[in-house]
């Protein structure tokens, strides 16, 4: 598609050499997957992700989010090169959850070219008009399961692992086009140390939790798709009345375990029981973007060794935390908050043993008061901010 066949001719007037053409080739989806890092080629804390584990995120036998949700992906190309991407998708699972008629964006990436970017936004948009959509929002890569959110500050860092990055002019080339906020979310950083509960809230929480009726365990490695099935169930449960929830289903189980399975730590896990009901949960990640960050993307020829020594030997310094949650009618009693605390300080514990120095906590809906006072008490602090999008169509 031409940006002379979108709906805003102006647009075309300003830059008529752009051609905004959809994916249609496994040598097109190449070009897509290794356009971003050559747009990032000068930005010290930008992280490509491994190419075949994005090609795998964007091929519908592979990825769960993608099924029964029809998506495209376009590639710009001014003058005979690709300067520019986007992906727009029509996900299932989200417009049965909220049945908003909300189209969603993802994967832009392009330089700071007023007439470029508007080029891509249109074309998703005009896309997502034809399949029904009366709004756009985004970006979302593919889901709020997967990379959600535009970074709007936070920029002087790398990304931990499934967390976007993006360039400042990003927030006014969408605002410039009526894009308005939608949400915000954040990312906590937190230097683990012990001892971090203060007294009178660790006798709060021993009080709570030492009882027969409660009982902690890791995860067992070796059953490890039934615990993650246990998350999942919790994870449904816990999540499901915050801003843009969408259930994971029994093929997310199974795409979960195997996606986590050479990188999942026993320790990293905590599944917390109340009578004999899987209660609570939290779920840790080692920060991979630590161990590839200078890859390119490749893991081929010589990088699969470099990569597993970094991850098995000398050990990753730096972990994420995406995944916490207590069941809803657990949430405002005592056990619950108690579960949350002892989450966090067991996986603390486990991961300065293991020589972690730096965590993220992420995200944090901006409208999750006390899931951030929580952790601000003690002693994180914001330091990226995501945002979510949207404009009517």
């Amino acid at each position: 598609m031409t940006l002379a066949a979108t709906t805003t001719s102006e647009a075309a007037a300003l830059s008529p050499s752009i051609d905004v053409r959809p994916v249609e080739t496994a040598a097109d989806r190449k070009t897509f997957i290794q356009l971003a890092p050559k747009l990032y080629a000068a930005d010290p804390n930008y992280v490509a992700p491994l190419e075949f584990e994005l090609s795998a995120r964007l091929d519908a036998k592979k990825n769960p989010s993608l099924k029964e949700s029809p998506h495209q992906l376009w590639i710009a190309w001014k003058d005979g090169a690709p300067v520019g991407r986007i992906a727009a998708i029509m996900n299932k699972a989200h417009l049965d959850q909220h049945k908003d008629d909300a189209g969603h964006f993802g994967f832009l990436d392009a330089p700071d070219d007023p007439a470029l970017i508007e080029a891509l936004i249109n074309t998703a948009a005009d896309w997502l008009r034809q399949k029904g959509a009366k709004k756009i929002a985004g970006p979302y890569n593919f889901s709020v399961n997967e990379e959600v959110g535009l970074l709007v500050d936070g920029f002087d860092t790398p990304p931990y692992i499934m967390m976007p990055h993006g360039k400042p002019y990003y927030k006014e080339r969408l605002e410039e086009l009526g894009f308005r906020k939608a949400i915000d979310m954040h990312a906590l950083e937190w230097l683990p140390r012990r001892d971090f509960i203060p007294e009178k809230r660790l006798r709060f929480v021993d009080k709570a939790l030492n009882k027969p009726s409660v009982s902690i365990r890791n995860l067992k490695a070796g059953d490890l798709l039934n615990d993650i099935r246990i998350i999942i169930d919790i994870y449904n449960d816990a999540w499901s009345d915050n801003w843009g929830f969408i259930p994971f289903g029994e093929d997310h189980a199974r795409h979960m375990a195997s996606e986590l399975k050479p990188i999942i730590q026993e320790h990293n896990v905590v599944l917390c029981y109340y009578k004999d009901e899987p209660a609570a949960f939290g779920l840790v990640l080692p920060n991979i973007n630590r161990a590839i960050h200078d890859f390119g993307g490749k893991l081929l020829p010589l990088n699969w060794a470099k990569f597993l020594w970094r991850l098995k030997v000398r050990g990753i310094d730096q972990s994420r935390m995406p995944l916490m949650g207590v069941r809803k009618h657990l949430q405002k009693k005592p056990v619950g908050a108690a579960f949350a605390y002892k989450i966090i300080d067991m996986v603390n514990s486990a991961n300065i043993d293991h020589g972690v120095t730096h965590s993220e906590l992420s995200w944090i809906l901006e409208n999750n008061e006390s899931m951030l006072s929580m952790l601000l008490e003690m002693g994180s602090r914001i330091y990226k901010t995501y945002r979510i999008y949207e404009k009517l169509l």
